[in-house]
């Protein structure tokens, strides 16, 4: 059974992390866990696992996107603090 939420997974611009406060990391993860769940207990026709996979896909590609944006501040934090130091 598909519910409101689970009908937005098929937007296409998914590969990009939406801007604002409307994106969380944390719950693009469980949507991937619910995509996850669904195909793993055969809820899904099969033509929905193929598109559910993709959506799957793309968020992961999110959350990849997310981390690596999140891992170059970091960086830099740490380069900042190097050259401050060096003081």
């Amino acid at each position: 059974m598909e519910t409101q939420s689970d009908s937005n997974l098929t937007d296409s611009n998914l590969t990009e992390i939406p801007s604002g406060e409307t994106w969380n990391y944390e719950a693009t993860v469980a949507k991937v866990e619910t995509i996850i769940r669904k195909i793993e207990t055969g809820e899904l026709e099969l033509a929905d696992v193929f598109d559910q996979f993709s959506v799957a896909v793309q968020y992961l590609h999110q959350c990849e996107d997310f981390l690596d944006q999140r891992q170059q501040q970091m960086d830099l934090l740490i380069e900042t603090l190097s050259d401050d130091s060096d003081f």
